[in-house]
């Protein structure tokens, strides 16, 4: 059995063992999670154009462009400070003197269905990188994303002013004016909450989706340059015959897609609002791979004269 065999069916037997409806996030779960074709969608878009010059004169050569998602980060949503479901990393997100408790503004009660609940959130890289270049070169060339493994791109404890008093994006017209940036519509009655003001407070019935809505809005932070927020961006810069991807808007899977890690652990992607099963963790914990776009094209020359993409 190849190396490359090995790995995959190593790989598989942890994410077959990692699909009962709770279980503890660990690294080896998250590696085994990236083994998704789903989530990968691979696809050949398009050629690519290189001039290639020797001795012997010059030519043009082609490669084939392809696109597919990366599973740049792993994206937890979770009520109690210092608690992140991601065990291995929970060290680097302790309570400290700015950030200390958590948990929702209510007692529990069936009629309580207004008030505050509040997360906590980190972006922090995937560590399954290299189980995923190998899976992904089985389809073809692949591309690189822009996450680090285990990089912290996003502590909401340390990103205090703006996390827990929503300072000063809680006067940003996304979070005065109904209608903007939201994730779901009122009209589909699938509306899960607003992405502004950026923060881990909001009000909402469904702990699933508080934790969905907190996701998305760190995502939205992280693959933005300038915020008003204590982060890395987690943005990959273009060069010849490389496309990364670009900021994340909610709804738009061309722009990023979901695949649930925990409470429940999916095999597939999808977009906020999502219609799939939504399993409500006991202790108010989520975590969700967070998959981004990618073209790219094998470098055939010393310079790239541009590229077309198929209808």
């Amino acid at each position: 059995m190849t190396r490359a065999r090995r790995l995959r069916v190593s790989i598989a037997a942890l994410l077959l063992a990692a699909t009962s409806p709770s279980f503890a996030l660990n690294t080896a779960a998250i590696i085994a999670s990236a083994l998704s074709p789903d989530c990968l969608e691979y696809r050949v878009t398009g050629l690519c154009y290189w001039l290639y010059c020797s001795w012997h004169g010059c030519s043009v050569r082609t490669s084939v462009k392809v696109r597919h998602y990366v599973p740049d980060a792993v994206v937890s949503s979770y009520s109690n400070t210092g608690e992140n479901p991601w065990v291995e990393v929970r060290a680097m997100s302790l309570p400290n003197p700015t950030a200390q408790a958590g948990g929702d503004g209510t007692f529990n009660h069936d009629s309580e269905n207004n008030l505050a609940k509040f997360k906590n959130s980190d972006v922090i890289g995937h560590p399954g990188g290299e189980a995923f270049r190998q899976f992904a070169a089985g389809f073809g060339y692949s591309c690189a994303g822009a996450g680090t493994a285990f990089m912290p791109y996003l502590l909401s404890t340390l990103d205090t002013v703006a996390w827990r008093y929503n300072l000063p994006e809680m006067a940003y017209p996304e979070a005065l004016i109904p209608g903007m940036r939201e994730i779901g519509t009122r009209t589909g009655q699938n509306l899960w909450g607003s992405v502004y003001p950026r923060g881990g407070f909001l009000h909402q019935v469904d702990d699933y989706e508080s934790g969905a809505v907190v996701a998305q809005r760190v995502g939205d932070i992280v693959t933005r340059r300038g915020q008003v927020h204590v982060y890395q961006p987690l943005l990959a810069g273009s060069h010849d015959g490389y496309w990364p991807a670009g900021a994340l808007v909610e709804g738009d899977a061309s722009s990023g897609k979901w695949q649930e890690l925990t409470p429940r652990l999916s095999n597939s992607c999808a977009v906020f609002p999502h219609g799939d099963v939504r399993t409500q963790a006991l202790r108010g914990d989520y975590a969700w791979a967070l998959w981004r776009p990618y073209s790219c094209c094998r470098r055939m020359g010393q310079v790239f004269l541009g590229s077309t993409d198929f209808n």
